[in-house]
Order: structure tokens, then C-alpha cells, then sequence
């Protein structure tokens, strides 16, 4: 018996019935969810290879920074030739842009309050030009025998900024590493010269050494720099568990002068 026209159509018509509003709204939903995660999951490791790639930089930083301070610092008062020159003809007293020189021989001065910071230290030490000794910039003498003058500061920008100054010379400003924020430097200072060591027995800041005269007696630096946080006001990340700034220190023997006197 053949079923009526009326029953075939009613059976294509159900064969062929589409979704309704419902299931395409939990379909859209269900898709929604798994786009919303897949999303979350990729922004969370966008942003944690972010924090690893500013905190390696941070690290690169700090041991680059510092060791161009290290190493200036450690040749300060060098002079070449000693059985014929002395510190006092090596360093003579004059005045440059950024430090006063008071006495024949110092080859170490700084300025600034630790306490507000912002502080700055002036080196001079003396090359062959052969010798591989470098300056403030990390090169070394392009005019063959010479006098260096580093200063190390921080510019407005957030720069550890390098000026030198070779043979009376100076050159512009340099910009060594970024992404600092402070500079603090305490100097160790023998202030009793009637003990039998050479040993430091205070540590204090550029306008108390230069208010007590003690540039002489300097035996070491303590460097302090501030480094901005890569990962302070991020996502994830709270003001309570991380710092705006990280402390970088470091005591710097100055050349010759630190250690027992026997």
C-alpha cells in the first residue's frame, strides 16, 4: 500500500528539520567558552614569556652596569711608569665639569646625600694607550698615552650616563644602560690614621667625606643602583609583593688601598 502524498511530505518535512533557536544558542555558547579559555591560556603565556624576557634583561643590567662601574672604579688612582712618575705629578689639582680635584695625587671624588640620592663618583687613572685599560664607556684609548676622567650618573630618562673626559678633553654624555632609577654610593674611609691597619672603619656618603676631608683616606665604594621592576604594575602581579624598584650593591676595592698594612 503506497502512503499518501500528505504522509511523504510530513516524513521529508521531519527528515529535513533544522536546529532550533535553543541548540544554537548552547552551541554558540559551548564555542564561546572554548574560545574565552583558549584565549586566557594564550594571553597568560604571552604575558609569562613577557616577565621572563624583562627579568633576563633586568639580570643583563645589573651585571653590565656594574661591572663597568668595577672595573673603573678598581683602576682608579692607576699612573703609569712609577719609578718616574708619582700619584701627585700624575694627578695634578684642576677643576672639571663635573668634579673638583683639591689636591695633588686624589684620584677619587664624589657628590650627592646617599640619602636622597641622585649621586654621582669621578674617576682618574692614567693609560699607555697599550695596556688594555678601559674607561667608562668600555673602550680603551684611541690617541695612545692618556689621562681618563669617568663620571658615573643617572640621567632624567633613567640612563646610567657615562662622561669622559680624556687629556682635558670631554666628550658628550653616554648613555650605558637604561631602566634605573637611583644611584647611591657610601665610601669606606679609614677616619682614625693612628691605627695600625688599613683597614676601613666608616662607611660615608660623598658630602660627608668631602666636608671631613677624607678623600684621601677613601679604600672603597659601595655602589647602590635602582633598577625599575619589569614586573611591578603587571597583571597578575600586586604592589604588595612586588617592589617598584630592586637594589643592586656591590663594595669596590679602589686599586691598592684596601687590606692589612703588615
Amino acid at each position: 500500500m503506497k502512503p499518501s502524498p500528505t504522509s511523504a511530505l510530513r516524513i521529508r518535512t521531519f527528515g529535513s528539520r533544522g536546529y532550533t533557536l535553543v541548540e544554537l544558542m548552547i552551541a554558540i555558547a559551548i564555542g564561546l567558552f572554548l574560545v574565552g579559555g583558549l584565549l586566557t591560556l594564550v594571553q597568560s603565556m604571552k604575558r609569562a614569556s613577557l616577565n621572563q624576557s624583562g627579568l633576563s634583561q633586568l639580570q643583563d643590567n645589573e651585571r653590565m652596569s656594574m661591572q663597568l662601574i668595577t672595573d673603573v672604579i678598581k683602576s682608579t688612582g692607576y699612573y703609569t711608569n712609577p719609578l718616574v712618575n708619582t700619584a701627585a705629578s700624575s694627578f695634578p689639582i684642576v677643576a672639571y665639569p663635573n668634579a673638583n680635584y683639591t689636591y695633588a695625587g686624589q684620584a677619587l671624588v664624589g657628590t650627592g646625600s646617599y640619602l636622597l640620592g641622585g649621586n654621582t663618583i669621578t674617576t682618574r687613572y692614567l693609560t699607555t694607550g697599550t695596556d688594555n685599560i678601559i674607561n667608562c664607556t668600555g673602550n680603551t684609548s684611541s690617541v695612545g698615552a692618556a689621562t681618563f676622567v669617568n663620571t658615573f650618573s643617572i640621567d632624567a630618562s633613567g640612563n646610567l650616563v657615562c662622561t669622559l673626559i680624556v687629556n682635558g678633553a670631554a666628550s658628550p654624555p653616554v648613555a650605558l644602560i637604561g631602566g634605573l632609577s637611583n644611584l647611591q654610593i657610601y665610601y669606606g674611609v679609614i677616619t682614625n690614621s693612628a691605627a695600625a691597619t688599613n683597614s676601613i672603619d666608616t662607611y660615608m656618603d660623598a658630602a660627608s667625606v668631602t666636608a671631613a676631608g677624607y678623600w684621601a683616606n677613601v679604600k672603597s665604594v659601595m655602589v647602590t643602583l635602582w633598577f625599575v621592576n619589569p614586573l611591578y604594575g603587571q597583571p597578575g602581579q600586586t604592589n604588595a609583593n612586588q617592589p617598584q624598584t630592586i637594589p643592586f650593591t656591590r663594595i669596590i676595592a679602589v686599586m691598592d688601598k684596601t687590606g692589612v698594612t703588615t
